[in-house]
This record gives C-alpha cells, sequence and structure tokens, in this order.
C-alpha cells in the first residue's frame, strides 16, 4: 500500500496526495492514513479530531481556519464530488492571501493536507457530497475564525454559479480585517 504526493502547492504549505486504490469486482480498498508513510512525507501525523460533513449542490463552506489550538486538515470527498479550496494566511509568505482550489471526488480519491495557518473551504458539484477530514487540533469556538468566500483580495474561482451560503460564512470578516487582528501573528512564514 501506498499513499504519494501528487503536488505541492503555495510555498509548499498545501500538498494533494494520491492514495493508491484497489479496485475489483467487489469495489475497493485504499489507506487513507498511515503514520510511517506520512513521517516519510514529511507531513504531520497527530490527528486528534475527525469530521464528516454532508451538503447539497451549490453550498460553499468558508473559508475556515483555527489558531488556538492550531488546526492543519486532511480533506476528502466520499461521496461524490467537490472543489476544496485553501488559502495561505502565513504572514511573510511570498503566498499569502493566495489560493489552490482542487476537484476531489470519488474517481480521482485524492487528498488535500493545508497545515494550521490555512484557510480551507469547499464547494459541492454534484447533486450531494460528503467531506471528511481528519483535523491537527480540537475544536475551539474561542480560536477559530473565517475569511468571506469571496473577498475580492483573494479572488478564489468558485465553480458555482449562486452559492447556498450559512449567515457565518456570508457575513465573515476579509482578508484584510483578519490580518489587523492580533490573533493573525500566530500564523507567521
Amino acid at each position: 500500500m501506498k499513499i504519494e504526493i501528487e503536488s505541492r502547492h503555495l510555498s509548499d504549505g498545501v500538498v494533494v496526495l494520491k492514495p493508491e486504490v484497489f479496485k475489483d469486482e467487489r469495489g475497493f480498498f485504499m489507506e487513507t492514513f498511515r503514520e510511517d508513510i506520512f513521517t516519510d512525507l514529511g507531513l504531520p501525523y497527530n490527528f486528534v479530531q475527525h469530521n464528516h460533513s454532508g451538503s447539497v449542490k451549490n453550498v460553499v463552506r468558508g473559508l475556515h481556519f483555527q489558531w488556538e489550538p492550531g488546526m492543519g486538515k486532511l480533506m476528502r470527498v466520499t461521496v461524490g464530488s467537490a472543489f476544496l479550496v485553501a488559502v495561505d494566511l502565513r504572514k511573510g509568505s511570498p503566498t499569502f492571501g493566495k489560493w489552490y482550489g482542487r476537484e476531489v471526488n470519488t474517481d480521482n480519491r485524492l487528498m488535500i493536507f493545508a497545515p494550521p495557518s490555512f484557510a480551507r473551504g469547499f464547494a459541492v458539484l454534484s447533486d450531494y457530497a460528503e467531506i471528511q477530514y481528519v483535523c491537527t487540533g480540537i475544536y475551539n469556538n474561542k480560536g477559530e475564525s473565517g475569511i468571506r468566500w469571496n473577498d475580492p483580495a483573494i479572488g478564489v474561482e468558485w465553480p458555482v454559479k449562486e452559492p447556498i451560503l450559512s449567515k457565518k460564512d456570508e457575513t465573515a470578516q476579509l482578508l484584510s480585517e483578519w490580518e489587523a487582528r492580533p490573533e493573525s501573528d500566530h500564523f507567521k512564514f
């Protein structure tokens, strides 16, 4: 069994992983995590929380992040198709405020890891999708925040025309507002 790095993005902060998938007439099998492989790839493996989200077509969730404790996420789509996004929030990074997005689905079975210093989000492309993500930090509502999904300073090219948003995501702060907050100093390049 193997999991390999397919590509790296945003000053190597975002890593796209491609697991080996074994298929036959019964279905498929794949490993989504192995401590020894993650260690060899130089990726964190101290996952402490596992989340599972289901959403209908055109739902956009994000861009979310947590600084206390820092929360990296290894995301994958287990049902349907979604456009996964990560935005670099590391002050001093040459890719600060830049984004990376990729369609992930049950055909390509890719996984995307973004460390705690990145905001993450997704848009559902299929009629329904389920996204699972394991996190390197436990959720803390006092140490989490978000950046507005359509902040023009970031310019994510979301592949949905009429997004369905939560009130929280609709009214999230802009990148410039986050950058002015003292908490933003938790994320340095």
